[in-house]
C-alpha cells in the first residue's frame, strides 16, 4: 500500500552494497539503477538521455541503507516524453522508496518532505549535506522548462531509512 511501517528503533545501518533498483510503489515506479559520477564541471550527473526509465545512484556517495546522505537523480521528462521522475513531485510524506540492493537485501526508506528549489537558489548543504543516519535524497527537475535554460527549478524528495530486509 506504499505506507511506511510504524515507528519504533531506527534500524541498524547496512554495509555497502550497489543499488540496483528503486521502487517508489504509490507512484507507481520501477525502475533500473545506474551508477553516476560527478560532471566535468563537479556538478551531479544524471542518467543518459536516451535511458529516461533510468535512476542514477551517486556510487561516491552511500549505499542503499549506509549511513549518511545518499543520492538519486533521474530525468522528469526527455523529448521522447515522460522519464522515470514525472511525478516524483506527488510524493507524500509517510509514502515509502524501497531501494533494491547488489547483495539482494533492499532498504526502506520513508519520505520525510518533498521541496521545490529554484537552480539558481539551489541549497547545496541541505541537499548534498553531510547525515549521521542513512538517508536518501531523490532529484529531478521541475519548475518551468525552457529551450534555452531548461527547467528552472529541482524536486527533492527527503527520506530517512525505516526498515531493511
Amino acid at each position: 500500500d506504499g505506507t511506511a511501517a510504524p515507528a519504533g528503533p531506527p534500524p541498524r545501518p547496512l554495509p555497502r552494497s550497489p543499488a540496483t533498483s528503486l521502487r517508489i510503489p504509490s507512484l507507481g515506479i520501477d525502475a533500473p539503477v545506474t551508477g553516476i559520477g560527478l560532471a566535468a564541471d563537479r556538478q551531479l550527473g544524471t542518467p543518459p538521455v536516451d535511458k529516461p526509465k533510468l535512476v542514477g545512484w551517486y556510487q561516491d556517495g552511500p549505499t542503499p541503507g549506509e549511513s549518511g546522505t545518499a543520492l538519486a537523480v533521474g530525468h522528469r521528462d526527455t523529448t521522447t516524453g515522460a522519464a522515470v521522475f514525472a511525478a516524483l513531485g506527488q510524493v507524500e510524506p509517510g509514502r515509502s522508496i524501497e531501494v533494491r540492493r547488489a547483495d539482494g537485501r533492499t532498504a526502506v526508506y520513508t519520505v520525510d518532505k518533498v521541496r521545490v528549489f529554484d537552480k539558481d537558489r539551489f541549497p547545496d548543504k541541505e541537499v548534498y549535506g553531510r547525515s549521521r543516519r542513512p538517508e536518501l535524497h531523490v532529484i529531478t527537475c521541475g519548475g518551468l522548462y525552457t529551450r534555452r535554460t531548461g527547467y528552472s527549478s529541482n524536486v527533492v524528495v527527503f527520506a530517512h531509512l525505516t526498515a531493511t530486509r
